[in-house]
């Protein structure tokens, strides 16, 4: 016996394009991310202007460390922030909502005052907010704890809070110059539009960081973000830098703002979202330091 059955080509059209478009989709999440450094946001080399030099020790070794505090216009402004405001942040339950943009430079051996060796970083701020902190303590202490929250994270450091302002030392040792970012832009280029504010009810996913190989100098760092709800890639705006990974997904479910503790090779790099799992895998290879 022979059976035929009509098809509604209009139904299998609507299906197939479909299925091109989140095609299209994967595709821009694994090309876009070998095209960052490309077509990524523009930066400029600068030379930081002296701020304020604080003394600290490390609670691995309890060996001095200074860190530099300082200020250029080529650095982008945080939002605008009143003192009641950083209050209420302050006691919020997630404080890490508001970003300082803030370049965290690699450390560097220069001499104290005993002649002793001791370990340097330099982290660079906006020039006007600087200023803007250097009147009011409590920004002070507020940008002192992100500062050393910054190193922490990118350098997988552990710094003492006992912390000293130095009076009469604007900079510990020399200011190198640094590569800055001046713009931001995301990676996903058709969705770009969307705006870059997150609404407060936007949850953090749950994710899971890991090397390979796990023995041995890394080779790769991989992230698994969960984002169960979201059914399609288009829905993701992914930015990707060299050490810090943010992700939005609309409408206002989920975002995410993490470092990594180790540099990445951005160009290298590749995503991919798995629309049964609803997982985001995002594959990173380590620079070798």
């Amino acid at each position: 016996m022979c059976v035929t059955m009509d098809t509604d080509s209009s139904l299998l059209n609507s299906e197939l394009e479909q299925q091109r478009h989140e095609e299209l989709y994967q595709q821009l999440l694994l090309q876009t991310m070998g095209k960052i450094q490309n077509e990524g946001p523009p930066s400029k080399v600068i030379r930081p202007q002296p701020g304020m030099c604080l003394k600290t020790s490390s609670q691995k070794d309890q060996q001095k460390v200074f860190v530099n505090i300082c200020q250029s216009w080529d650095v982008p402004p945080p939002p605008e922030l009143s003192q009641d405001a950083l209050v209420e942040l302050l006691e919020s339950d997630d404080p890490t909502g508001y970003k300082v943009p803030m370049s965290l430079g690699e450390a560097h051996i220069e001499m104290d005052n005993s002649l002793n060796s001791c370990t340097v970083y330099d982290v660079v701020i906006n020039e006007e907010f600087f200023q803007k902190c250097q009147k009011d303590t409590l920004f002070q202490q507020f940008l002192v704890a992100v500062s050393l929250e910054g190193l922490e994270n990118k350098y997988s450091l552990e710094l003492s809070r006992d912390v000293k302002i130095l009076k009469n030392r604007k900079f510990m040792g020399s200011l190198t110059e640094q590569n800055v970012r001046t713009k931001s832009k995301p990676i996903i280029q058709e969705i770009s539009k969307q705006s870059q504010s997150q609404p407060s009810e936007a949850k953090r996913p749950e994710f899971c960081l890991w090397v390979e190989p796990p023995i041995g100098p890394p080779e790769f760092l991989i992230a698994e973000i969960q984002l169960p709800g979201v059914s399609s890639a288009r829905s993701l705006l992914l930015d990707l830098g060299e050490d810090r990974l943010v992700l939005n997904a609309r409408p206002s479910l989920f975002q995410l703002d993490i470092f990594f503790p180790f540099l990445v090779n951005q160009e290298s790099s590749a995503a991919q979202y798995n629309t049964n799992s609803q997982v985001l895998t995002v594959t990173m290879p380590v620079v070798s330091s």
